[in-house]
């Protein structure tokens, strides 16, 4: 069957609205069951804690320590999320006193391969975009313009003679 074929094919619950609300596998629909996966991943640390999980598993405050900058109640509720979303597992180690890790899943872990090659490419070119001219020193003004926030006016504060 050619891709023509399958565009025209009466498919079951298709209609005016296309298909079943179910079977829509587009992040950009709101009725996208990865959306709201993808909302968790997307943002900072849950992205954070993925890549740092992606380097091993963590004690809770070991993870903590090493995403800098987060909240115990914040890096908690991203765990949850990321562990009701399929990507965390969360293991508690029966010893004294009892202990709890943190790692991958398999799709954890392919989420965060792809989370560090974009980490990746920000810190490759963090260094260039800093030492690049920023489009103030880049403007020119015209022979006869005022200098940028400067009006048509002498250094007196009189208007200049046109």
């Amino acid at each position: 069957m050619s891709i023509t074929d399958l565009e025209s094919a009466d498919l079951p619950g298709d209609g005016p609205s296309g298909p079943p609300q179910e079977l829509v596998t587009d992040v950009f629909a709101r009725g996208c069951t990865s959306r709201a996966a993808f909302e968790v991943v997307t943002s900072k640390w849950a992205s954070l804690a993925l890549l740092a999980l992606g380097e091993g598993s963590y004690r809770f405050n070991a993870l903590r320590r090493r995403v800098e900058g987060v909240s115990e109640k914040m890096l908690s509720q991203t765990l949850q999320s990321l562990e009701r979303d399929g990507m965390v597992t969360r293991e508690v180690v029966t010893t004294i006193p009892p202990r709890v890790e943190y790692g991958l899943t398999p799709l954890g872990e392919q989420v965060a391969r792809h989370l560090r090659g974009l980490a990746d490419l920000l810190e490759e070119t963090a260094a260039a975009t800093t030492d690049a001219p920023t489009t103030d020193s880049l403007a020119t003004d015209a022979p006869g313009d005022a200098p940028a926030g400067e009006t048509a006016e002498t250094s007196a504060g009189e208007p200049a003679a046109t």
